[in-house]
């Protein structure tokens, strides 16, 4: 398997290994935008077309500093955001699916961005309190009226996904999936026979697998990282994934980055997968 691939989302082509840019802002000190900036710029320097933010991510600073650190975007740079998720504090998550919410705070992150178009535009979660029905006209609205290329949902259930695809054209899930944490498994076995693009977040391995002496040894054998390993082994899942790892710094960057050079062979795959 090619793990320097491209797949489309939508008619938009992007590499198979994104940059998740939360960790760029968020509610860091002021004085880390400068590395930030850096960060952002390389991660473009590098090859990487596919850069994924939400308007929670430090309450709309995330999409500030993108735009700062990249506008006017490259042709074939492809940047998605998410709406519907607030972050009134640090560590509290609250979902906001209200109509006249999802449009307002569409035409923010078009304002905080610099662009007249939403390349992909994600529901960060959906809200229980509001019919979905509800939700996906809002956004099928503002991709009538151009201000969205594209749609996609985030932590979503097959049924879910199912029922949203009989109202707008969905072209990704964002679910939280990594080497060991597979609640999500039937979720991307789903896309991957539909041909929607699976964007794992929090996708490189953490806590105690992470010191398994099976990933050390195929570090070991691949000559790479754990964290290359785990990323390594999520390209070769399926060829719908595109991995989104996040870091506020520029050798983490590069790191992850070197992972697309990686190659398993199935017996590494086989036994990595056991780990889960």
């Amino acid at each position: 398997m090619d793990y320097r691939s491209t797949l489309k989302i939508g008619e938009l082509e992007v590499h198979r290994l994104g940059f998740g840019a939360m960790r760029l802002t968020g509610y860091r000190p002021q004085a880390d935008r400068a590395e930030a900036l850096r960060v952002a710029r390389r991660a473009v320097e590098l090859g990487i077309d596919f850069i994924d933010t939400a308007d929670a991510y430090g309450i709309g600073a995330n999409e500030e500093l993108l735009a700062e650190a990249l506008h006017p975007y490259a042709d074939e740079l492809v940047i998605a955001t998410k709406i519907g998720h607030t972050r009134p504090s640090p560590g509290e998550w609250i979902p906001l699916g209200r109509p006249e919410y999802l449009r307002q705070a569409t035409e923010l992150s078009l304002r905080r961005l610099k662009v007249e178009r939403i390349d992909l535009l994600q529901l960060h979660r959906i809200d229980k309190a509001v019919p979905l029905a509800d939700q996906l006209g809002a956004l099928a609205q503002l991709q009538d009226e151009g201000k969205v290329r594209h749609l996609g949902l985030s932590e979503v259930t097959v049924a879910q996904l199912q029922e949203a695809r009989r109202q707008i054209d969905v072209v990704s899930v964002q679910n939280r999936y990594n080497l060991t944490d597979r609640e999500h498994e039937g979720v991307l076995d789903h896309c991957a026979e539909e041909g929607i693009a699976f964007i794992p977040w929090l996708p490189i391995a953490s806590g105690d697998h992470a010191n398994s002496p099976v990933l050390a040894a195929i570090a070991a054998e691949v000559g790479g990282t754990a964290a290359q390993v785990s990323l390594a082994w999520l390209l070769h899942r399926s060829p719908v994934v595109v991995p989104i790892p996040g870091t506020s710094s520029e050798q983490h960057l590069v790191e992850n980055a070197e992972a697309a050079g990686l190659r398993l062979s199935e017996s590494q795959f086989a036994r990595l997968a056991a780990i889960g």
